[in-house]
This record gives C-alpha cells, sequence and structure tokens, in this order.
C-alpha cells in the first residue's frame, strides 16, 4: 500500500508545477487500476483544505468542490472517509470551521453523550444534531 501525502493531493489539483503533477496523476491513475493500493489520512485531508485556504488564499466556496473531489477518488482509503464526507455537508452549510464540523460528526459517530466546550456556536450545533 502507498500513502499519498498532502503535496500529491495539491500538486494534483493545482496543476502548478508541472512534472510533479504530472507524476501525481500517473500515481492516482495506478491506483484507479487498481494496479496499486492507495491511502492517506484525515490529517492529510485537514492540511489540503488548510493550504489552499491560507496559502493559496482560496474561498470556502471554492475549496469544498476540491475536497469533494478528493473523496470522490474511490480508490483511495480515507482514513475516517465517510465521517469526511459528512463534515464536508455540515461544514459546506454553516458558518462552522472545517474542524468543528469534523468534531461534530466525529462524536456523534462515536455516541458522545455530551459535548463539553466553551463555545457557544459549536455547543448550539451539536444540540442541533442530537434532538
Amino acid at each position: 500500500m502507498v500513502f499519498v501525502d498532502t503535496n500529491y493531493f495539491l500538486r494534483f489539483l493545482l496543476r502548478d508545477i508541472k512534472q510533479q503533477a504530472k507524476k501525481a496523476a500517473e500515481l492516482f491513475e495506478r491506483g484507479a487500476l487498481g494496479k496499486i493500493q492507495l491511502f492517506t489520512s484525515t490529517i492529510v485531508f485537514f492540511e489540503v483544505y488548510w493550504v489552499l485556504s491560507s496559502s493559496y488564499a482560496k474561498k470556502k466556496s471554492q475549496v469544498i468542490p476540491l475536497l469533494i473531489d478528493i473523496l470522490s477518488m474511490d480508490y483511495i482509503q480515507f482514513e475516517n472517509g465517510r465521517l469526511l464526507a459528512e463534515t464536508l455537508h455540515i461544514f459546506e452549510k454553516s458558518t462552522l470551521s472545517l474542524v468543528d464540523s469534523f468534531n461534530l460528526v466525529y462524536s456523534q459517530a462515536n455516541n458522545a453523550s455530551s459535548f463539553a466546550t466553551f463555545d457557544k456556536k459549536l455547543s448550539k450545533e451539536y444540540k442541533k444534531l442530537t434532538t
């Protein structure tokens, strides 16, 4: 199995460094054809978001479709893939951060009996999900 790091996703999506974009595309093609197994982590997913929104100054409305595209790469195993998809749904429809959206989904998936936070907005969203 081959672990896919953040920079491979970024080069593939942005195509800003041609040689690296080509190498990333070749890796993903091999994965799509079943020649190799690819996987990545939840941290990589968040890092892609962070780099796109901070270093590349992409707006939320520009980043969400890219993250959806990444998750649609069904030939890559994503740690917490189903939770990340649910996270994007909440993130897209709310004013919560991506991290807060994930924490809501993660807490719900793990049957949290409550959500200890001082963040009033986050607490309110948790209550909406559980009532």
